[in-house]
């Protein structure tokens, strides 16, 4: 079976290695693939492993030797599974690979916020400390989030692990999932509709896939439900939120402060109205990217290509 990646580098920079994939078969990697060098790179494969190359409709037709798309990562908005399914194409993803890594840059952005642990280092490096009058000093409101309401909305395994570090930190959760969810109470959370939890949370944390019922989910009718006090963290899919509607929501004072390491376009353009916002902390799609984290998901990359060849894939979304 010949083996090509389309986009290998976020996954491996050259601190990882392609071992077990090359011992499934000649494996070639490419650091990355623009749309029309596609085909080209992939016409003679059976299997095809991609992060963000699109594979759309048109593409897929256009590879009659592909029997095989194996995501490097749990997301699979970038391919036409429906397509994949009629034309006999297995399509698999990495569905747990990162849910401590993301958790963990969803409450540190959290923290970020409460505390700007970074702006104050700043400042203490360009001597603001060594010139101040007082034994401390602190440059924005700082908060404590112990008896605060955490709100989660996508409540799978990520969303529920982001849940426990919170609560860990003292603070009480709700949870709603946009697939609709049994309203069950229990000790460690309470089920609650998405407009009750954006009243209620003192921070909401996004968690949910891009779907078409997600897509702009935050919008300025949501955001205006939300406490102005508010923090809203986003470490799932930019498209969750509309941009321009959280921009301004965030420079007009009617939210606190903003968490994001996804946008919906990425890279994102210069003109991106987040990129200028008042208290908006942005990283770049790197959630995701722990090393331990990659290591799983070469692992199960390689173990979910070989599940195919002994006929009898696993993790596959387009069954």
């Amino acid at each position: 079976m010949n083996i090509v990646v389309l986009d290998g580098y976020t996954l491996n920079p050259g601190d990882l290695r392609w071992a077990a994939l090359e011992k499934l078969g000649p494996t070639m990697v490419y650091d990355r693939t623009p749309k029309e060098l596609i085909l080209e790179r992939a016409s003679n494969a059976q299997a095809v492993l991609v992060n963000k190359v699109p594979l759309d409709a048109e593409t897929l037709r256009a590879l009659p030797l592909l029997r095989y798309v194996g995501l490097l990562a749990t997301g699979y908005d970038k391919v036409d599974v429906a397509v994949a399914r009629q034309l006999g194409i297995t399509v698999t993803n990495v569905p747990t690979y990162g849910t401590d890594s993301v958790a963990q840059l969803s409450i540190a952005l959290l923290l970020e916020l409460c505390q700007r642990a970074g702006l104050h280092s700043d400042a203490v490096r360009s001597g603001a400390w060594s010139n101040s009058k007082d034994f401390c000093f602190w440059l924005s409101p700082l908060v404590e989030l112990s008896g605060k309401t955490f709100g989660v909305v996508g409540f799978g395994r990520i969303g529920r692990r982001t849940a426990e570090v919170a609560r860990a930190l003292g603070m009480r959760i709700l949870a709603s999932d946009v697939r609709g969810a049994n309203p069950q109470t229990s000790g460690d959370f309470r089920w609650a509709a998405l407009d009750e939890l954006l009243q209620a949370a003192d921070v909401v944390s996004l968690h949910c896939p891009l779907t078409p019922e997600t897509g702009g989910l935050i919008s300025s009718e949501r955001i205006s439900l939300m406490k102005p006090t508010a923090f809203l963290i986003n470490t799932s899919r930019g498209g969750l939120i509309v941009e321009q509607d959280l921009a301004d929501a965030l420079n007009q004072d009617r939210l606190a402060g903003a968490g994001l390491d996804v946008l919906s376009i990425e890279p994102p353009s210069p003109q991106n109205p987040l990129l200028h916002a008042k208290n908006c902390i942005i990283t770049p799609h790197m959630a995701w990217a722990t090393r331990e984290a990659r290591e799983r998901l070469m692992t199960t990359v390689a173990d979910n290509l070989a599940a195919f060849e002994q006929g009898h894939p696993q993790n596959v979304v387009n069954a």
